[in-house]
């Protein structure tokens, strides 16, 4: 995997990365999943205009990770096994 070339430089999230993450992430994952800066993200979540819900939880955000998959166009499937199933496609990647 190429690492970025700068800082400021955004890598987004594959479809396989974003079905694999936890139920609560932290805001600079959702960032790289939307692929914004890390500085517009808590700009928008500090302003209440983040794209999906945000949980303040102490001195940090938190994002529901079924919230960002649905934004996403991908969502998380029970099966009659109850196994999680994944749907949709995700365009957002680097």
């Amino acid at each position: 995997m190429k690492a970025p070339a700068s800082s400021r430089e955004v890598r987004g999230l594959m479809s396989d990365e974003l079905l694999a993450l936890p139920a609560v992430i932290d805001l600079d994952t959702a960032n790289r999943a939307l692929m914004i800066g890390r500085s517009t993200g808590y700009g928008l979540a500090k302003q209440g205009a983040y794209p999906v819900k945000v949980l303040r939880l102490g001195n940090a955000y938190r994002v529901v990770t079924a919230d960002l998959l649905r934004l996403l166009g991908l969502e998380r499937q029970q099966s009659d096994s109850g196994l999680e199933v994944a749907g949709g496609q995700h365009s957002l990647c680097a």
